[in-house]
């Protein structure tokens, strides 16, 4: 397995709404108009999947395999030519400031890693960036 690590984000907001709408993927109604559409189409959800288009890749699906309430959220890619996991961590520090780290790993042969390598390396802190500024209070 091959392994992307986030920097640690700070998140201004307490780890209990983090959590919140990051455990529940119909919270993504509240920000797809953000995604920009040539990256990502066709982006579908429901409460425990995701999925969405990615060309040349194509369709890639998540599914929430658990949640430790305030704590962590694991994602399992699921009918992809190759596994992916996704795990998101949260720790609280104060009232209101959560850290976050995104963590992904990949089943990479060793002709993709050297494709896919930078560019899941770079789509890794974007979405952790993307992640730390979402407004907690608001969704």
């Amino acid at each position: 397995m091959t392994e992307f690590v986030s920097e640690v984000k700070t998140i201004p907001y307490n780890d209990a709404d983090v959590f919140r709408v990051l455990s529940d993927l119909n919270k993504l109604e509240l920000i797809k108009d953000q995604i920009p559409e040539d990256k990502l189409k066709d982006f579908t959800f429901d409460t425990d999947t995701v999925s969405f288009r990615v060309d040349p890749i194509g369709k890639i699906s998540f599914i929430v395999e658990e949640r430790e309430p305030n704590k962590l959220v694991k994602f399992k890619s699921d009918n992809f030519i190759f596994n992916v996991f996704v795990w998101i961590q949260l720790v609280g520090q104060a009232e209101n400031d959560t850290r976050l780290r995104l963590t992904l790993r990949a089943d990479l042969n060793p002709f993709v890693k050297g494709m896919a390598e930078k560019p899941m390396r770079e789509a890794v802190e974007k979405i952790a960036d993307a992640l730390a500024r979402l407004p907690y209070d608001r969704v």
